[in-house]
């Protein structure tokens, strides 16, 4: 059932609230809070770190190597923030330990 629209983040086009992705820039997350891609509590781009879990929010990005905060995207190159399983290639956030897809054992993330 459609709503009240909101502006993406990223672009200002008006998606709905639900939106797992913005269908006019198709960036992921385009609505509501950011959240730290170890536990998924709510943070803040001027945050040092995640309030809940600790997890430091200034990485090196593995794309460009640009320091940036640790969303969605790189504030640098754009890219997204997030890694391929070296075995089945599913997408895969840079703190993951184990692959959502298959399981396997994920490298570990430098910087």
């Amino acid at each position: 059932m459609p709503g009240y629209k909101h502006p993406c983040r990223y672009c200002n086009g008006l998606v709905e609230a639900d939106d797992k992705a913005c269908p006019l820039c198709g960036k992921v997350n385009p609505t509501g809070p950011l959240r730290c891609q170890k536990c998924s509590s709510p943070i803040i781009p001027s945050a040092k770190s995640c309030g809940n879990c600790g997890l430091e929010l200034q990485i090196a990005c593995p794309h460009c190597g640009q320091s940036t905060f640790f969303g969605d995207y790189c504030g640098a190159c754009g890219q997204r923030l997030s890694m391929a399983c070296p075995h089945c290639h599913a997408e895969q956030t840079l703190v993951a330990e184990k692959c959502t897809k298959c399981g396997k054992d994920m490298p570990t993330r430098k910087g």
